[in-house]
């Protein structure tokens, strides 16, 4: 079978969030997965509670994106604010930073039966090894040193992509919630014009989220991502 990408993904510290919150959560990522299938005609899948998620993306240019994507609509969802001193507070600080963790897998798939929801193949053994690997649910002590990863075929084209993923880790989890909300929209592909109308904000103003929240990296990181894809390809 053809070469394919799959993004997989678990909430980091979803347990730390109230049954409110959790559902504000699950009904956001719902959500999320229809606006990514309509965007990018990609096939994802909640499981665990709606805490994982598998996502194969039929064009495997667009795997970057849609990983980041997802990162920053996570990040954007209003929850994981409560405010207390004890042990659960400590563990939301790591959602409101971070929100979820990402891998992204790319070779060939075996099996894709998506009217059954069956994927099975290099590319998904890729991406959930290495979030299998890095979870921290249940640990007593929670470090989190990186939460993008990608895992393929190709070990070069793995070492170029790695260093990318880990500086626009850093960038994207000093990110607010509003500007992992615009840099989610202008990943899908919209305009600033846009977005400042979806959002009832001045033009300005979401100028100035996409410009303090690093827009510009993130965008020339995809695109290079895009062109590797592209090269590789040929």
């Amino acid at each position: 079978m053809k070469e394919a990408a799959i993004v997989s993904g678990d909430i980091i510290a979803s347990t730390s969030l109230s049954d409110a919150e959790r559902r504000t959560l699950a009904e956001s990522l719902i959500n999320m997965t229809k606006r990514l299938d309509r965007t990018f005609h990609v096939y994802s899948r909640l499981t665990e509670g709606n805490d994982y998620i598998d996502c194969y993306v039929p064009k495997t240019s667009d795997a970057m994106r849609v990983m980041l994507a997802i990162k920053c609509f996570v990040k954007s969802i209003p929850v994981g604010t409560i405010n207390s001193n004890n042990q659960t507070d400590n563990r939301t600080k790591f959602f409101r930073i971070h929100g979820i963790r990402l891998a992204l897998g790319i070779g060939e798939l075996s099996r894709l039966d998506l009217d059954n929801g069956v994927i099975d193949g290099e590319a998904i053994y890729y991406s959930g090894r290495i979030i299998s690997e890095n979870r921290t649910y249940n640990k007593e002590k929670v470090i989190i040193k990186n939460t993008l990863f990608i895992k393929t075929n190709d070990k070069n084209l793995d070492d170029e992509i790695y260093p990318m993923l880990a500086l626009l880790d850093v960038i994207i989890s000093k990110c607010t919630a509003k500007q992992c909300q615009v840099l989610y929209l202008k990943l899908l592909g919209y305009d600033e014009l846009f977005i400042a109308r979806a959002l009832k904000k001045k033009q300005a103003t979401i100028n100035g989220h996409s410009t303090s929240s690093g827009w510009n990296a993130i965008e020339k990181a995809v695109l290079r991502f895009e062109d590797l894809i592209k090269n590789k390809k040929e």
